[in-house]
């Protein structure tokens, strides 16, 4: 007689919150996501560039993103099947889609304008997508297994 101990279904643990779109709203976007990914007992590899991308999307959201009277939102997902970690920033401009390329083509002493390329060089994948009726939402993906090659 065999017996078989039954197995739940690997979860995704969820964070969602809005923010104002100030940068007030962007620092406490970030700090807020330290300590869901503590919480959460991420691997720090991951964790501090998560915690990176945040702080760029969130600033980007709150200067770049920004309409008068609405928030902003962070959304962290954590699939524990897939070993990914996933920050999706929502923002209510859908008429300004990000463009990494748009960052090479400022001058090098320029003090603003890499965040996106920070993005592209901490996150495994990003891009975006509208969120109807017109705003955007700019996500990007950290897998655990490359941050666990990487340490």
């Amino acid at each position: 007689m065999s017996t078989s101990i039954p197995q739940l279904p690997a979860a995704t643990r969820t964070f969602t919150l809005q923010f104002s779109s100030t940068r007030r709203g962007a620092r406490l976007a970030r700090l807020l996501t330290y300590e869901q990914l503590r919480t959460w007992q991420v691997s720090p590899g991951v964790a501090d560039r998560a915690e990176q991308i945040v702080a760029e999307l969130a600033a980007n959201a709150a200067l770049h993103g920004r309409v008068q009277g609405r928030d902003f939102r962070l959304a962290l997902a954590h699939d524990l099947a897939a070993d990914v970690l996933r920050v999706a920033v929502t923002d209510a401009r859908g008429d300004q889609v990000p463009s990494p390329v748009a960052a090479f083509l400022k001058p090098p002493d320029d003090e603003s304008g890499r965040g996106l390329l920070i993005v592209a060089a901490l996150a495994d994948r990003w891009g975006s997508e509208p969120y109807p009726p017109s705003g955007k939402t700019v996500w990007a993906e950290c897998d655990y297994r490359a941050a666990e090659n990487a340490d």
